[in-house]
């Protein structure tokens, strides 16, 4: 499926260079759009850049911590500067955390996953609503994930917390983003194909193989069915959807 009404729309997406973020980066590119991807490394945005090979009209890649409350106003005025508006707003920027038991995760790291996943998506909004606000029209897509609607048994008690705030945080939102046309929906995949996932893994324990057994479809999500999804909510085939969460899991919370 295409959708014509993306061509020329002005995205931005955070934790733009890898995982689905990049996926997502590629699948707007391919419907025309104009895209700004945000990601704390310069060589990994310089390698995404590359792999892209859209031109500077096109693609935008700016280096920011999203943490950072300067950094995260900066982001949103350079894609507005560069673009001239931002249309569709992925807020996609998160980290995994660590895989151990409660009592054994340390405070800072705690700290460190609610600030980029929490802090993070919570300052996207802050600033890139008024862009969406003042042409009374955009459409923000929030990651979240299948770990918040639900605890898994994989302990990561900081990441789940993070992603149960955004699926918090998307439904508030919604409402008031409501009255200027602007839509807020989130996405909850189950595992994908990233390289978080390949941390997980390797902080659990588990193999791929084990893991994709608990999904009823047999495999993991690859960047494309989340990139499909993503497409959807951001274009006008969902123009009466707001405040909802977009399942990507193959059947594991069915």
């Amino acid at each position: 499926m295409t959708y014509s009404d993306l061509a020329g729309k002005v995205v931005l997406i955070t934790g733009g260079a890898n995982g689905l973020g990049a996926a997502v980066a590629k699948a707007f590119l391919s419907e025309g759009s104009k895209v700004a991807i945000v990601d704390i490394s310069a060589d990994s945005l310089e390698k995404r850049a590359a792999d892209l090979g859209a031109g500077p009209d096109r693609l935008l890649t700016i280096v920011a911590d999203v943490s950072k409350e300067d950094d995260v106003k900066r982001y949103v005025e350079e894609t507005a500067a560069h673009f001239g508006t931002i249309d569709v707003f992925f807020n996609n920027a998160g980290i995994e955390g660590e895989v151990a038991q409660i009592i054994e995760q340390k405070t800072e790291d705690f700290d460190r996953v609610m600030a980029i996943n929490v802090r993070g998506s919570w300052l996207g909004l802050k600033y890139v609503l008024p862009v969406m606000y003042a042409k009374r029209s955009g459409s923000v897509i929030n990651t979240s994930s299948i770990g918040g609607l639900v605890a898994g048994p994989m302990p990561v008690s900081p990441y789940v917390t993070s992603k149960f705030a955004i699926h918090g945080m998307t439904r508030i939102v919604a409402n008031e983003a409501a009255p200027y046309q602007v839509r807020v929906n989130s996405i909850h995949p189950s595992p994908a194909n990233t390289q978080m996932m390949r941390s997980l893994e390797s902080g659990s324990g588990a193999s791929q193989e084990e893991i994709a057994r608990s999904i009823p479809l047999g495999r993991y999500a690859e960047g494309e069915d989340v990139a499909n999804m993503v497409l959807f909510l951001a274009s006008e085939k969902s123009s009466f959807v707001t405040g909802s969460q977009f399942r990507i899991d193959g059947g594991m919370l069915s």
